[in-house]
């Protein structure tokens, strides 16, 4: 009998990680690229994102990295924060028309961000660092896709600069991607609900609202049960005690 169950916690335990690896898949080092955050902004605005680069490598340290920024989206304004240990350097492009950033038109935007670490400052195996940038105004487009290098001591380059077509599976080596969602409307006003949305916030109170009610009831029940368990022991310790003779 001992061994069925060994036998079938084994195969139960089987069954499970099968499962497992088949939902999440492996977490080998190609899921470990870099990647930008945060994955959304909105067109017109202005943006803090981090280009977070995971180092792959099991003995070599990450040294530089390139950030091409997209030719069919120019941003006026792009600034870096500064990261400790790491220079960065901007190439810059002309655009023709030129782009309008607060009432001025730019004829020029940055077209590359290129960090490179000192000393020993580079992204160890194991480790990851991540590179903020400011930029805007975002443009008026659905993505912008950063095709980036990353460059290892050894002098082994990851290329992350493949594209992912639409509805297709995520390719090998995938370029960082920033998805731009349309501005709100004038006065920040948002588009009115739809008669499902507005029903289902309503089927979503009355479920709040039932179960308030079930709560409170049942709290009365325990308050009222307590009271006459008190009362009753109350009752039964004056049975007990003596009757004082005058």
């Amino acid at each position: 009998m001992t061994r069925i169950r060994r036998t079938a916690t084994a195969a139960a335990a089987l069954a499970f990680t099968a499962a497992a690896t088949a939902v999440l898949g492996f977490a080998g080092p190609a899921s470990a690229h870099v990647t930008v955050n945060p994955k959304e902004a909105a067109q017109g605005g202005y943006a803090r994102v981090a280009f977070r680069v995971p180092n792959e490598s099991d003995t070599a340290s990450t040294v530089k990295l390139e950030v091409v920024l997209p030719e069919n989206a120019p941003v006026g304004s792009v600034s870096t924060m500064p990261v400790p240990g790491w220079t960065v350097a901007m190439e810059k492009r002309k655009v023709d028309p030129p782009i309008e950033v607060h009432g001025s038109p730019i004829t020029e935007a940055v077209s590359k961000l290129t960090w490179t670490a000192t000393g020993d400052a580079g992204v160890k195996p194991g480790q990851f660092q991540e590179f903020p940038v400011s930029m805007g105004p975002l443009p008026k487009v659905d993505s912008m896709v950063f095709k980036t290098l990353q460059t290892y001591s050894d002098g082994n380059i990851s290329r992350w600069i493949d594209e992912q077509a639409p509805g297709g599976e995520e390719p090998e080596s995938p370029a960082p991607v920033l998805t731009l969602t349309a501005a709100a409307a004038p006065g920040g006003s948002a588009a009115p609900a739809s008669a499902a949305a507005v029903a289902a916030l309503d089927d979503d109170d009355d479920e709040d609202g039932d179960g308030l009610a079930v709560g409170l009831g049942v709290a009365g029940l325990v308050a009222g049960l307590a009271g006459l368990v008190l009362g009753g022991l109350a009752f039964a310790r004056t049975r007990r005690e003596p009757v004082a003779k005058s």
